[in-house]
Parts: C-alpha cells; structure tokens; sequence
C-alpha cells in the first residue's frame, strides 16, 4: 500500500540523537501551521561566552525542540537538535507549511498526534449513523471515519441513500447530486447507480443512488420481514463502492487505486472479492488492501447457489463464494446444500479480517461461536484481529447529557445517585426509592440477548427488595411477557414495549445495576455506556462484554478493590442470579467498594480516537504485506 507522504516530519525525540541536525534542513522542513492541538515547548541552550557553561531556557512556543548556537559576540550562528531518552519516531501530518512557526509533539500526547502515514481509506457499510442505523455498524461507520480523519487520513464511506417517504428522509439534505452516473452489471443487466455526497466533520460521505433503496422498512426489511432482492441491492452498493474512489472527484480530485478498503458485514463482503476477480486482472487497485470487519458473524448473505451469476463475477470464481451445508441443515433429502456465501467469499479474499473485540476474534475460531465458517477463519487467523469499538463520547457524556433530569460527573455523583434515580422512579410509576437496587435491561427481547435466562430468573429475583426496569421490543412472546410481569410486580417491575432513545438514557443514568445475558456479544455497546454513567454491568462473560467488564476483585490493590462489574459463566439461570445476588449485597452492605467499582467504569477511555490508533496498527500490517489475492 503505498502511503501518502506529508509536507515534513514531525520528530517526536525518545532516544539520544548521534548526529545534529543541518541548519538549513531544519528551517525548511519544521515550519507549520499553529493547527495543531498539541502541548509544545522550545527549550533554548546557550554556551556562556564567560565560562563555556550551558544554559538552559524553557520557552512555551510552537516549534521543535532545538539548541541555539551562538558565537562570542551573541550571535545565533546555527541550531542543534536536543535530544531526550527513548527512541526517536518520525510522524506525517497534513498541516500547511507556514514560515514562521515550528511545532514538536509533546510526548505526552502520542494518542493525540495524527499517524505516522495517511492513507486514502474507504469505508463500504449498508448503514452508517445519523444517516441509517440499524445497530452497532452504524455506529461505527459513524464515528470511526471521523476519527481517523481527525488523525490525518483521506476517508470516505460508501452506504446506500435510504428513502422510505419519512422524516428520516431529511437526514440526507445536506447531500448534493454529484451528478456522476455508472452502470453496474449485475443479475442479468446493467443498472444505472448514481452518487450523492455530503462533506462533514472531514469525512466524504457517498450515498449510492438507486430505486432499490427508496422504499418504507428498515435498510434491510419492513414488517413482512427481509427484503427479498437484499442481494441484489447490497451487490450494487459493493460495485459502487469500488467505483466510488475511481471516478468522483471529491475536493478536486478522486482517491484513486491506492485505496484501503473497509468492508462491513456481509452486505460489502463483495468489495474483497471484486478487488481481486474484476479488478486486479486489469491492473486496477494492484496496490489496494481490503479488510473485512465482521460484526455479526450470524448474518452471511448466503442465497441459492443458482445466484451466483447475480453477483457480476467471473465463472471461474464460483469456489471463492461456493458453500455447502452440513447434512443437518438440509431442508429435505433432495436437497445438495450448495449455496453461495458472500461473508465466506471476503474472509478468503481480503488481505486482514477485523471483528469488533478480541474475544469475539477467538470466539468465531470455535465451532460454538463460528457458525459454520470456524474452520475457515481458524485457517486465517494469522490476519484475524480484534479491536473494542469506541463509543460517541460527546453524546453519551452524564455531565452534558440533555436527555436526564441532572448533570454529574467523576468528581460529583450526586446527581446520579438521587436525583437521575429518583426521577427515573417517578417517570416510571415505581415507588420511589433511592436506597433499593435498581436493575435496568436495555436491548432487543430476543434468544440471543438472552431474553429467556432473564424470563426464568425474574420471579425469583423479585422476591428479592429490588426493582427492575427493562426497556426493548422484539419477539411477541417476549413483549407479552414483560407486560404480565409488570401486572404481577407492580411494585417491582417495569417493562417499556418498544424503543425509545430519551428512556435508555435515563435508565442508563438512573440504574445502580445494568443486566446484559447475551448468548454471544461481538462488542457490545450499552455496557460501554454503562461504564460511562456509573452504571454497574452484570454480563455475561463473551465475546465484548467479557473482554470490557472486569469483575470486582474486593481483595487486589492493596485492599482498594479492582474490576468494573461482574461477568458470570456458564450462560445459567443460577449463574445469572448468582452474580446479580453478589452485586446487590455489595451495593448494598459496601458502599465504598461501590463506589469505586463505579469511578473506575468512569475512569476509562472508551472513545473512537483510542480504537483509531488500533485500527493504524492493522493498516500498516495490511499494507506490509503484498495483496492477498493477486
């Protein structure tokens, strides 16, 4: 992958320098702009013209860290470089040059430095946030462009330009016609796409324009259930996006082959392998990398194996989507089994494969957690990683929040612990109680949330002096039974049919305890907003959730306790109630232990700019290496 090499370096010193530096090179190359969010400092050294002694002066200015040299009269004849401890690290930046002004990384603020190279990378998701969003991947198709565009990268994301004749619709306004049309071949025709673009927070945003996507529903379905042409619509979104970077001229100029593609989820698992068999052949995108990020493995886009000549591929690439079922999963005895898998075909084409934690990076190697492609990932896992999504930190913040009734923070948790509770109980008809545990659920009433452990639990627990608050909508058995347990509990239970982003702030903000049994987790997001608000998380430990909730250690640190919740296995009823019965007598009998499991969920750092810096990590990695598929 080729990187794009910025206008000068920028030295962080960490190690002695052997050499100095060339007067003339340095003013040339380390002049900039004062753009940069970084705490800097010149320290000036001198020779005594008396006694040949050096004398150090620390100047606050906008420059590297360099000596000035001085002959006997006072005059500045040259500059040496200063060197520090560690080693020494040459990083790029997109900042203008400036005549004037000289600029040095704080050590300090490594997190916060644009990367060492910029690449132009292009995000390919079915959904994208506030756009569309249907869950986690539009979360982070959001969010995570912006923040590697913050870090100096050329980014763009590629999603489909959603009409349903709604409200929603105007969340595409800020999208002008570029007036750029491309025929796409695929199921049996060409089909004319076009682009729509929005320039915002330093990210292109591209919305693929075609009539099969102006439709009521969800992106992916409505009340009748999926779409049936969801192949079709998401085959045309994966050409496009390979288009996208070759003909739109964004800025003046398009991204062009040296591209890093990002393919979510099945629906643009067809980028690595359009890379690979339309494109390479030509010599198109020779030095292109993809990596496909999965962030359900439950969902692969598999169709008919008669489907195939749909997808505009060669014959010859049949193998790299061709999929057979197990004997067991066979409708009926004539049935062979083939298939086509789209999320199969990017996992052995794409040059890195990402999931959305580490543990789920194990998981989906493990025939429990690979539904049925383990084998095949487990052959891989040289370029499998993990990496903890981030979470919008500015909107998910308890001292900004304007979704709950009182402001608190790290330092002041007052507001949180009467006034966010007490509010909560009286929004919801519960008696108002600010010393008795409250326990929230947020999240689709579903098998894999493990709606059915929380069912068999709950009469039991509330036997217990609790209340419980679950807010979701899902399987009509699941909504049915929340509403008779309210009946039953009246006192003790609340159940919120349906979804409602003001409530689940509340209730984040409101809770002592956040109950999350999901089967399987890939990340997880709202025990990460838990943490944030001084909510406690019970989980169960897998995938994400197992790798961000640590359980209380009451004995480690000396006696300060460690550990942010608790995360019980096996996924049981008495596992369930066990973890929750502990958690509640600590609220309950050791409020300082309490307190600090939940400064600690304060303490840590759960924005994008963190995974962004990961992210780089698997880019160089990817770029390393020659194309997987060549």
């Amino acid at each position: 992958m080729e990187t794009l090499l910025q206008s000068r370096p920028v030295f962080t010193a960490k190690s002695p320098l052997k050499s100095s530096v060339d007067k003339h090179f340095l003013t040339r190359s380390v002049a900039v702009r004062k753009q940069r969010t970084c705490s800097v400092k010149l320290r000036a050294v001198s020779k005594s013209s008396h006694d040949g002694s050096s004398v150090e002066e620390d100047v606050r200015k906008d420059s590297v860290l360099l000596g000035a040299e001085k002959d006997e009269s006072g005059s500045i004849v040259g500059f040496h470089l200063i060197p520090q401890s560690g080693d020494t690290k040459v990083g790029n930046s997109h900042d203008n040059i400036s005549n004037d002004e000289e600029l040095i990384v704080d050590d300090e603020l490594a997190d916060t430095r644009p990367a060492k190279v910029s690449y132009n990378i292009v995000f390919a998701t079915s959904e994208a946030a506030p756009y569309s969003k249907t869950g986690g991947l539009g979360d982070v198709c959001g969010s995570l462009p912006i923040a590697l565009a913050a870090r100096g990268h050329r980014v763009m994301v590629v999603t489909p330009r959603y009409l349903c004749g709604g409200p929603a619709d105007k969340k595409f306004t800020g999208a002008v016609d570029l007036d750029c049309r491309i025929k796409v071949t695929c199921s049996g025709g060409a089909h004319e796409v076009a682009f729509f673009h929005e320039y915002r927070a330093g990210v292109d945003w591209v919305f693929v324009d075609h009539p099969s996507f102006h439709r009521p529903g969800s992106p992916y379905g409505d009340a009748y259930g999926a779409f049936g042409d969801n192949q079709f619509r998401f085959t045309l979104l994966s050409h496009a996006a390979c288009e996208a970077p070759l003909v739109l001229p964004l800025g003046g100029f398009t991204y062009g082959e040296k591209c890093l593609f990002l393919a979510n989820d099945w629906h643009t698992g067809l980028v690595p392998v359009l890379l690979a068999a339309k494109y390479r052949p030509h010599g198109v995108y020779k030095d292109a990398r993809s990596i496909i990020v999965i962030h359900n493995l439950a969902h692969q886009g598999v169709e008919p194996a008669s489907t195939y000549g749909n997808f505009g591929l060669p014959p010859e690439w049949y193998g790299a989507l061709g999929w057979v079922f197990p004997t067991w999963a066979r409708t009926h005895a004539l049935d062979t089994g083939e298939a086509v898998n789209v999320l199969k075909g990017a996992i052995v084409t794409a040059d890195r494969i990402l999931t959305v934690s580490q543990g789920y990076s194990w998981e989906i190697t493990t025939p429990e957690g690979g539904n049925g492609l383990d084998e095949l990932l487990g052959s891989r896992k040289t370029v499998l990683n993990g990496i903890t999504n981030g979470i919008d930190i500015n909107e998910w913040n308890p001292s900004l929040d304007a979704h709950i009734p009182s402001h608190y923070s790290l330092d002041d948790l007052s507001g949180k612990v009467i006034e966010c509770k007490i509010a909560l109980q009286r929004e919801l008809g519960l008696p108002v109680r600010p010393d008795c545990p409250l326990i929230g659920f947020i999240g689709r009433l579903d098998y894999q949330k493990g709606i059915d452990i929380i069912l068999s639990g709950t009469p039991e627990l509330l036997q217990d002096d609790v209340q419980f608050i679950m807010l979701g909508s899902g399987e009509k058995q699941y909504e049915d039974w929340m509403r008779a347990t309210e009946a039953t509990f009246k006192d003790k239970f609340r159940g919120w049919v349906g979804f409602n982003v003001p409530i689940s702030h509340r209730i984040t903000a409101g809770c002592d305890i956040l109950l999350m049994p999901s089967r399987f987790e890939p990340c997880g997001l709202n025990q990460l907003y838990a943490m944030r608000y001084g909510t406690v998380p019970v989980v169960h430990g897998t995938g994400g959730l197992g790798d961000t909730v640590k359980t209380f250690n009451p004995f480690a640190d000396e006696g300060k306790g460690e550990g942010t919740g608790w995360a019980f296995k096996p996924l049981t009823r008495e596992s369930m109630l066990d973890a929750l019965r502990v958690a509640i007598e600590t609220y309950r009998k050791h409020k300082s232990s309490w307190l600090g499991l939940m400064k600690r969920g304060m303490e840590r750092d759960y924005s994008w700019d963190n995974a962004a810096v990961q992210y780089e990590q698997v880019f160089e990695w990817a770029s390393i290496d020659p194309p997987y598929v060549t």
